[in-house]
């Protein structure tokens, strides 16, 4: 491998595991400070995932993340901030178990079916924001964080009402879905079932490397994300990149939801999960918008979710899951952080490199001329 690219996986590398070091070191200093072991709330987290059922719960909990997180990464190349993940998967997810309740296809077109109406209502709800951003220039930050709380007033009502044609039931449920759209997963025994839908999560990340690094399309985003102005100097239209680029990423939130409905609850209710949105900004920023860093993150915040519940039954110092959510935030934190100083470092050894590069040049042509003279 080329010194290059050695430099260029270092920095990759770097920003990550300063960020992780950094918060299991600010985790420790709030153990500590609590009069706690830094120590053994780690070690009991890791006794927990070596139990099977455990490590079935980590690997469904990251499918789930990683479309959040792939969601939240096509926003942040093209230097668009999409905290409206949340609402647009919540959204899609209600819309999707509605469809499911009342639509019965054979499952060949059913489950097809079913995803395309997840994937248009989160295009739908992320293309409002992007229509007002390049319409009236509203910032996209603003118009997703009131969409979030438009669709969680929206579901509540559509939920508690009689708009589908009948009550919902006292469960508060859109109905249990035909068998015909529940997506078949991987049995392991006593342990539990890995959902299927891993497997779409897993080619959605192979499917965003390939368009953003193998097309033009892609070129043409990171290019606008970098710089408006100059993709506008090449051809590029720079409102219809952002607005593309949200109806995408709309899209991917809309699958978000639907390894647990297609392949747990089957039905949509007020206790559907919240929050994988937020939890996909974290996980996007670690696995810095790399679909294999994204992996890596998505499964070291569903280990963290899904080992933590053992520090509540600990023997005789009794931990709180909580730590887990505080590493969590401190993951953020020094992610930023990390990152920043790590650009830095990169810019100012380039500029170190071309500096040097460009006296090696200048000598070289000296010598020559000092030759051309005698």
């Amino acid at each position: 491998m080329k010194k290059f690219d050695k430099e260029r996986v270092l920095l990759a590398v770097a920003g990550p595991v300063i960020a992780l070091v950094a918060a299991v070191v600010l985790t420790s200093f709030v153990l500590i400070a609590s009069g706690k072991s830094p120590i053994e709330p780690y070690t009991l987290m890791f006794e927990q995932a070596g139990f099977a059922d455990v490590q079935v719960l980590i690997i469904n909990q990251a499918g789930v993340y990683y479309l959040a997180a792939l969601a939240v990464a096509v926003g942040f190349r093209m230097n668009l901030f999409n905290i409206g993940v949340d609402g647009q998967y919540r959204l899609a997810a209600m819309m999707t178990a509605v469809v499911g309740a009342h639509v019965s296809l054979p499952a060949a077109l059913q489950i097809p079916f079913l995803m395309l109406v997840a994937v248009l209502t989160g295009a739908f709800w992320a293309g409002i924001a992007g229509v007002l951003k390049v319409t009236r220039g509203v910032s996209e930050v603003v118009a997703t964080i009131m969409l979030n709380a438009i669709a969680t007033s929206l579901i509540g009502y559509l939920t508690l009402t009689e708009v589908w044609g009948k009550p919902l039931g006292n469960n508060q449920t859109t109905g249990v879905m035909k068998e015909s759209g529940w997506f078949p997963g991987f049995d392991m025994g006593d342990a539990g079932e890995i959902y299927g839908f891993t497997v779409i999560a897993v080619l959605a990340g192979v499917l965003y490397w390939l368009v953003l690094n193998r097309t033009r399309f892609g070129f043409d985003l990171r290019a606008t994300g970098a710089s408006e102005t100059a993709a506008a100097a090449s051809g590029v239209d720079a409102k219809r990149m952002v607005l593309t680029a949200m109806l995408i990423s709309g899209g991917v939130a809309g699958l978000a939801g639907l390894p647990i409905l297609l392949g747990d609850a089957h039905t949509y209710s007020l206790s559907f999960p919240t929050g994988l949105g937020f939890t996909g900004i974290t996980i996007a920023l670690l696995g810095r918008n790399n679909p294999v860093g994204i992996a890596f993150a998505a499964l070291l915040v569903a280990f963290l979710d899904k080992a933590s519940p053992a520090l509540d039954y600990a023997t005789p110092v009794a931990y709180d899951k909580e730590i887990a959510v505080i590493m969590q935030g401190l993951i953020v934190i020094a992610v930023v952080v990390s990152y920043e100083a790590v650009r830095v470092w990169g810019l100012r050894r380039q500029q170190r490199r071309v500096g040097a590069e460009l006296a090696a040049a200048a000598a070289n042509d000296n010598s020559k001329k000092e030759v051309a003279a005698r």
